[in-house]
């Protein structure tokens, strides 16, 4: 019996401290489809065989978009800053932590003092004595409601937050730079075009003007050659102007000085990327922003547990210790002292309704976090569709564009060639040849639209193998 009434009471200590006013987490659950609803009708290519996740732009096969992603990877101030509150948040656990072991005190003073010989209760002479004293103490709160507990999960749940944080932030700097890039090269390629297209016009000016001057074409043919020729140059200079303004934007992406940054201008072929979409259930697995929001959810769920403790008693014990003397060594066993205590507890009876109101606020932080954890989850799918049914409706518009774009080639140099013949009027040329123009250069948008889809969609999954 008496064995029994021992480990009783050794055992409760362990169920006290077992106690927790955290409501039990249970993440909601989100209807997910079996299938992607714009996947119907159109097959992703399979992906590169063993291409890191991480690397999923090396795609692309192009050297100066894995330089730039090299780059922005290391000097970006945005992912520095994501990283900075990453370790903010990890300073935060141990902080919380290390409320749960003892916290011990160490000190110690000496004094030399001379006491009155009129002093009361003396013995009619002045004394002098030393007094030394090295001691320690230990003070610790008793999780007995979890209140600290509950504290560290919460900081812990923030802390995982933080590093999908992190995690998104490094998705959304790689996409950011690979679409910018995208919008560079398909501004090289439209520039090119109009180079090509202002020689073109020059040449068609020049056999204008001297039909002009040996009495075959009116002044009016040759003024409509120069409007086309003059709208070709000035669109030369607005495509330059959007280039530079692209080119600046990479150079913050990666952490460079605009001043002193430039990319080669290089007409080459806009290529979307071969991307597999997965199944749905993937998607809330492989999406940081949707695990970050669970995270938080669950932290604000502790801190429902922390607003409840505040109900009950703290609990505190104290111990303190050392050595003392007024004369001779110090660390020797009759210097010792030692004192056990206090074991206190401290309980509110009215504060107003503070901790009701605390309470209230956690539980209503909570309601929060589980909104926003759905409609991060309803986003997901949203901007997944999107980018699905881009990639696949553009990859059919580039095709019905090329069509028109090299017909449109086509009756331009059929009515040149006319009216060379003299067989057209020099306003059909003109016609033919701004359809022409209007044609390629909306081929070649649409090329870079079907590029930029292909990394939204990388985005929408939360990265690509």
């Amino acid at each position: 019996m008496r064995a029994g009434k021992v480990v009783s009471a050794a055992l409760l200590p362990a169920l006290l401290a077992a106690c927790s006013m955290t409501p039990a987490y249970h993440p909601p659950s989100v209807a997910v489809p079996d299938a992607f609803k714009e996947v119907k009708g159109w097959a992703a290519a399979t992906p590169m065989d063993g291409a890191a996740r991480g690397t999923w732009w090396k795609g692309f096969n192009d050297p100066v978009l894995d330089d730039l992603e090299d780059r922005a990877e290391k000097a970006s101030p945005t992912l520095a800053a994501a990283l900075a509150r990453y370790d903010q948040a990890q300073a935060v656990v141990k902080g919380e932590r290390a409320s749960l072991v003892p916290e011990l005190d160490a000190s110690g003073s000496f004094a030399r003092t001379r006491v009155s010989a009129d002093r009361p209760l003396s013995n009619g002479s002045a004394e002098t004595y030393n007094n030394a004293i090295v001691g320690g103490g230990l003070s610790y709160e008793v999780d007995l409601w979890g209140r600290i507990r509950a504290s560290v999960s919460a900081a812990r749940a923030e802390a995982q937050a933080s590093d999908e944080d992190v995690i998104s932030a490094r998705l959304s700097l790689q996409t950011s730079v690979a679409d910018a890039y995208a919008r560079l090269r398909g501004l090289d390629a439209e520039a090119e075009l109009l180079r090509q297209t202002v020689a073109a016009f020059e040449r068609a000016y020049d056999l204008t003007r001297t039909r002009h001057d040996g009495g075959i074409a009116s002044g009016i043919d040759v003024s409509r050659a120069l409007t086309v020729l003059g709208n070709a140059r000035a669109q030369v200079a607005a495509v330059a102007s959007q280039r530079a303004a692209t080119e600046h934007e990479i150079a913050a992406l990666v952490g460079a000085v605009a001043s002193d940054f430039s990319i080669a201008p290089r007409a080459q072929p806009l290529l979307p990327l071969a991307l597999a979409t997965g199944v749905p259930s993937e998607l809330l697995q492989r999406r940081p922003d949707i695990a970050a929001a669970e995270r938080r959810m669950a932290a604000a769920n502790s801190r429902i547990g922390v607003a409840r403790a505040a109900f009950f008693p703290t609990v505190t014990l104290g111990l303190s210790g050392g050595f003392q003397t007024t004369d001779g060594s110090l660390l020797i066993a009759p210097n010792t002292f030692w004192g056990l205590g206090p074991i206190a507890a401290a309980l509110a009876v009215f504060d107003g309704g503070r901790r009701t109101a605390k309470l209230r606020l956690s539980r209503a932080q909570y309601t929060e976090q589980a909104e926003k954890y759905r409609q991060t989850v309803l986003l997901a799918f949203r901007q997944t569709e999107d980018a699905i049914a881009a990639g696949r409706l553009l990859g059919r518009q580039v095709v019905d564009q090329k069509t028109a774009a090299d017909a449109a080639v086509r009756s331009s140099t059929l009515a040149l060639a006319s009216y060379r013949d003299g067989g057209a009027d020099y306003l059909e040329v003109v016609t033919a040849q701004t359809q022409a123009l209007d044609a390629q250069r909306a081929l070649l948008n649409v090329e870079t639209q079907q590029m930029r889809a292909s990394v939204a969609l990388v985005n929408a999954l939360g990265g690509a193998y």
